[in-house]
């Protein structure tokens, strides 16, 4: 994982430790100790999955101690009629639960819960959230696109190749589709930027379950998958904002990062893995061919086929040709030539923010001369961050 901290801000405050002499580091050891037994947990609720990750910092970023994953499909009908269901919401609930209880088991510090696009959609969305307090003690906010997009770049940095003069980050949820261009190319000084520069974001209005609402599967699956790449495509088109990179995908000298579960399933068929191993797929490079072979794979398959596949399962064997027709329209518009999967996204951005955070106000406590509890968090699983 990427470290959270800028190394720059973190060898200036080595630095002046070591100016100040031995009496520091006593102190600097403590606080960093402190730091590192605190847990942090973040809450991704999104259209169709809800995710929970807790994990405790350690110098290469953070240390996974927990989690859950669990399909909701939260945002399921929400297309047809501008509400969250009350099966939806019941499941919804559920889920929140089973993660509160390990928010708490875990005595975690600092927490943040966020709510994306079936939140931000929905006409009851902040009743349910209020609902979801009153039931299982989480706060949960509904943060904008712009946001959701550079959460989800955050924690996918580290999986950047440098080399290329760009970078495409697509993250390919439950109910829209984030897109984020990032400028890997050196400053006006000639210094390559760590983790590159955003220069612009869109959020596409469409993700795989609002997909699936709108494109019943049929018995022409190619004729299907065809009709969602095109409505894909067209939103896509309409986006402007990102012309300054065309010459850099004219000349192919870019990648993709891909961060949804219709990558990494798309990684695991690739590898034709008895069962998903995140280990395998988090980081694997994929060509424009393999993608291609992948997809023409699952177009060959009827849905109980593709629920057989170890990689996708029942839960996700109706929505995954979806995110494929996403990915595969994005392809049309920005070609690149190979896609780098990511088992990781809005939730690690997340974590990293918060432990960044609090190294910076550590620092600036132990330089003082004195230091508390960083942050203001609470172990209940109410507390927000």
């Amino acid at each position: 994982m990427a470290d959270g901290a800028p190394p720059s801000s973190h060898r200036k405050a080595r630095g002046k430790n070591r100016r100040r002499g031995a009496k520091a580091r006593p102190v600097e050891r403590a606080r960093q100790k402190r730091y590192q037994d605190k847990l942090y947990g973040a809450i991704d609720l999104g259209t169709n999955n809800c995710r929970l990750l807790i994990a405790a910092p350690n110098e290469h970023g953070f240390r996974v101690v927990d989690g859950h994953s669990q399909i909701i499909r939260l945002g399921e009908g929400l297309e047809k009629t501008g509400f969250l269901s009350d099966e939806a919401m019941d499941r919804t609930i559920e889920a929140l639960k089973v993660c509160a209880g390990k928010i708490n088991r875990r005595k975690v510090k600092r927490l943040r819960c966020v709510a994306t696009q079936a939140c931000r959609i929905a006409q009851n969305g902040k009743e349910f959230l209020a609902r979801i307090k009153e039931e299982t003690g989480l706060r949960l906010e509904v943060i904008s696109t712009d946001q959701e997009a550079r959460f989800a770049v955050r924690g996918c940095q580290d999986l950047l190749d440098e080399h290329c003069a760009a970078a495409l980050v697509i993250d390919v949820g439950g109910g829209s589709t984030e897109l984020c261009w990032l400028d890997l190319g050196p400053d006006e000084n000639g210094v390559k930027r760590p983790g590159g520069l955003i220069r612009a974001t869109t959020s596409l209005n469409l993700g795989v379950v609002t997909m699936a609402d709108r494109f019943p599967e049929t018995e022409d699956r190619n004729a299907w998958f065809d009709s969602m790449r095109s409505f894909a495509r067209e939103h896509i088109l309409r986006f402007e904002g990102a012309d300054m990179f065309r010459q850099a995908f004219d000349e192919g000298n870019v990648h993709y990062i891909g961060t949804s579960g219709a990558v990494t399933s798309l990684g695991g068929l690739h590898l034709n893995l008895p069962r998903y191993n995140r280990a395998r797929v988090d980081g694997l490079w994929l060509s424009r061919t393999d993608t291609e072979t992948a997809t023409a794979r699952l177009l060959s398959q009827t849905l109980a086929m593709r629920a057989q596949e170890p990689c996708i399962g029942k839960e996700r064997a109706d929505l995954v040709l979806a995110g494929c027709a996403i990915l595969a329209a994005v392809q049309d518009v920005w070609p690149a030539p190979r896609v780098r999967v990511a088992d990781r996204g809005l939730r690690d951005g997340l974590l990293l923010g918060m432990m960044a955070s609090d190294r910076r106000h550590g620092r600036r406590r132990s330089q003082k001369g004195h230091f508390g509890k960083a942050g203001s968090g609470k172990s209940s699983a109410g507390q927000g961050a």
